[in-house]
């Protein structure tokens, strides 16, 4: 089974990437696999080049190095990422000192920082993570991955399970992250609405297969393949009067259909579709799309 297959994906310093698509898509996998934190024995086949190092290459230490160093990872759900029985002080200075010789005072002084810039009083350092809210714990999550400086930030479902008021305030953050530390972002989300506001760039994966890549005015104002657009008119705003889904559901990978992978679900799939594989081309300048009749939709 090919949890990815064939994914190519460039960031530019300084530039923030929205990953979407449904559930199984491949999102987190991306994620993990530029951080090489997936489960014992995957296959990892191709390359993931970093600032010109190839991290494939590179052994045990080195990798342990960059990770959190040069690229950090926000998880989806931040209570089963901290430990119950250390403080918010004693995860920071932990985090701090494995990359870092710095004495305990500094590493408190810089964690105090991180979290007065995601808006935690640092009066709260020393409490334990059963005692935030899930927006706080966010949040701290947030600056535990900002707080040695990393160049590519890895948002993995960033504001998953919060309300609308904590997630915008989340946003916010994002938002000023980018202005900030001048960082790359790669945002992984089912909300379409914070790629919007967030990304420069949107790609769209499909049964672990990036189905369109473009900008997000391209992405949102014109979508090439079908399952983009049909992911866009499911989006619910203030002008919707009915519901809209895709009918069917992602296919199976470890099966998965020939052809085109969306052809199943797809209301305009023709017989080629069924047997020829959509090279993703060029429909546009800054827009590619893996769809046989991509000009049909231009």
């Amino acid at each position: 089974m090919h949890a990815l297959d064939n994914i190519s994906l460039d960031v530019t310093s300084g530039e923030s990437i929205g990953i979407v698509g449904e559930t199984g898509s491949g999102k987190s996998t991306l994620g993990k696999a530029i951080l090489e934190i997936l489960p014992p024995r995957t296959e990892v086949k191709g390359r993931l080049v970093f600032r010109g190092r190839e991290l494939g290459q590179l052994d045990n230490a080195r990798i342990r190095h960059i990770r959190g160093e040069e690229i950090a990872l926000i998880f989806q759900d931040p209570m089963t990422r901290l430990n119950p029985l250390m403080t918010i002080e004693d995860h920071f200075v932990e985090t701090i000192k494995a990359h870092q010789r710095v004495s305990r005072q500094e590493a408190l002084a810089r964690a105090e920082a991180a979290l007065a810039s995601m808006r935690v009083p640092e009066s709260r350092i020393s409490n334990y993570p059963h005692e935030f809210s899930g927006g706080m714990r966010q949040r701290i999550m947030i600056a535990l991955a900002l707080v040695l400086n990393p160049s590519l930030l890895v948002a993995d479902e960033p504001t998953t399970s919060l309300d609308v008021i904590v997630e915008a305030q989340i946003l916010e953050i994002l938002e000023d992250l980018k202005r900030t530390y001048k960082m790359s972002l790669l945002l992984i989300t089912h909300n379409l609405g914070i790629v919007a506001e967030v990304c420069d760039r949107v790609a769209v994966f499909y049964a672990g297969k990036i189905v369109e890549v473009g900008t997000v005015d391209d992405i949102f104002t014109r979508p090439i393949h079908p399952y983009t657009r049909l992911l866009l008119q499911s989006i619910i705003h203030l002008d919707t009067k009915e519901l809209h889904s895709i009918d069917g559901a992602p296919p199976d990978l470890v099966s998965p259909p020939t052809g085109c992978r969306f052809h199943p679900r797809c209301p305009y799939a023709q017989a080629v579709c069924r047997e020829k594989i959509p090279p993703l081309d060029q429909f546009r300048q800054d827009q590619l799309a893996a769809c046989l009749f991509g000009k049909d939709f231009l």
